[in-house]
């Protein structure tokens, strides 16, 4: 990753680091809700470093309703296509392997705290 604040997600809280889409397959294919970060380049978006610091508040000011892992610069450019998620850093969430939707760009704390329940109330089931 080469950010301190970034690496310190994966070295220190010992979230994930999914660096193939073989591992991302298996991260979200545990149970549960499911943030992966999308950091983009840290040297160049120093928004990336910010989010790194605010995800874990995040977590914690949800207890745990969601876990969090930090996708690789490998398989970055697939997993944000494929969410539709194309700015970064952002924040990408899923439940049973599907995507329920995404925070791109920093946000104000109060953005955040509005927009995560309404991201996890989404059903994913089919109709």
């Amino acid at each position: 990753m080469g950010h301190p604040l970034i690496d310190r997600l994966s070295k220190d809280l010992g979230w994930p680091l999914l660096d193939s889409h073989a591992a991302m397959a298996d991260y979200l294919g545990t149970e549960g809700a499911h943030v992966v970060f999308v950091p983009g380049d840290a040297a160049r978006n120093l928004e990336s470093a910010d989010v790194a610091v605010i995800l874990p508040e995040l977590r914690m000011a949800f207890q745990g309703a969601f876990d969090c892992a930090i996708c690789g610069d490998e398989i970055e450019a697939q997993v944000r296509a494929d969410a539709k998620v194309l700015k970064t850093p952002s924040l990408i969430f899923y439940r049973d392997g599907d995507c329920l939707g995404g925070i791109p760009k920093v946000r104000d704390w109060d953005d955040y705290v509005a927009r995560i329940p309404q991201i996890l109330s989404r059903d994913t089931t089919p109709a």
